[in-house]
């Protein structure tokens, strides 16, 4: 779709390949959209010297020729993926790439989900409002420990204030729903099918969980992958105990890790794919609660066919 002038200090901006036009690269405080300017306009000698010109000239020609004309059915079935280069860093680009987003991104699909206890698809068109949690955040403002839970919207159009339903029958009032852009955040007055809003709580929604207008939607569980590795946490300051559970309880309950506790004593016993997870864990608990932990090899092992012992 776009192919780079230059690289590095010596990037001097994009040529759009569908109208051959060219974008500049300019410094600016915001993300604007780029001035488009002809290839044949004299200005162009303002952007590119004329050896920048010719190697851009042939690189251009070249991808023009050696990539596939974009169709937009081939996009949407997966057999071919639309290039865009910018930076967010440096306000370049950026809504070029969300104009061409919303213009050839697929609309919100139908959803299969249980329905008063029968298989059914929910429609976006639908009249009832309903969704799911994908993720849970802990501690977005650490000075308030808030808790929100992502939630999808698979169908319905959302006002703020709506009451919603757990499948447990729990009623919720949603008073203050957040809509994210990059890193701002507001109050979404309104949302509709395929939006993703943000739904503070004090630790009722948890991933997997669904929300509808008659609460009897339930929609298939987020995938839960079994932990390869098992750490012991052990907080270096015995005292802080209590207060490292709490911690490992919030951070669990966003899904990225797991927790287990032995039937027999104390042990907290973290659960991960992988070492980063750990690793993240063991951040997160020193920036946002201030504790030192450590985790140790835990006693635990897999045993033969998938057993633990």
């Amino acid at each position: 779709m776009q192919w780079p002038a230059g690289s590095g200090n010596r990037f001097r901006g994009v040529q759009d390949l569908r109208d051959n036009l060219f974008l500049p690269y300019e410094k600016k405080a915001d993300a604007a959209a780029s001035r488009r300017i002809n290839l044949d306009d004299p200005q162009m000698d303002g952007f590119l010297p004329d050896d920048q010109r010719e190697e851009l000239n042939e690189a251009a020609e070249l991808a023009f020729e050696a990539y596939p004309t974009f169709h937009r059915q081939s996009y949407l079935e997966g057999h071919l993926t639309p290039v865009y280069f910018g930076s967010a860093l440096r306000h370049f680009g950026v809504i070029e790439l969300l104009n061409a987003l919303a213009e050839h991104a697929p609309g919100p699909r139908p959803t299969k989900a249980q329905v008063s206890g029968q298989e059914g698809i929910i429609q976006p068109g639908d009249g009832q409002t309903c969704g799911f949690v994908f993720k849970v955040q802990a501690n977005m403002d650490p000075n308030h420990r808030d808790r929100v839970a992502f939630t999808r919207l698979a169908s319905g159009k959302f006002k703020r204030g709506m009451k919603l339903k757990t499948t447990a029958g729990k009623v919720m009032s949603i008073n203050a729903p957040i809509m994210f852009f990059a890193q701002d955040r507001g109050i979404a007055e309104e949302a509709w099918a395929g939006d993703v809003i943000g739904i503070p709580n004090h630790g009722t929604l948890r991933v997997g969980d669904s929300l509808s207008q008659t609460g009897k939607v339930q929609f298939a569980g987020i995938p839960n992958f079994a932990p390869e590795l098992l750490r012991r946490a052990r907080p270096k300051d015995p005292m802080k105990a209590k207060h490292l559970r709490k911690a490992l309880e919030s951070l669990a309950e966003e899904g990225v890790t797991q927790l287990f506790k032995p039937l027999i004593g104390a042990d907290m016993i973290l659960g991960a794919v992988g070492q980063l997870q750990i690793e993240v864990t063991a951040e997160r608990i020193a920036e946002e609660y201030k504790l030192d932990v450590l985790f140790e090899t835990s006693p635990l092992c897999r045993g033969p066919l998938g057993t633990s012992g």
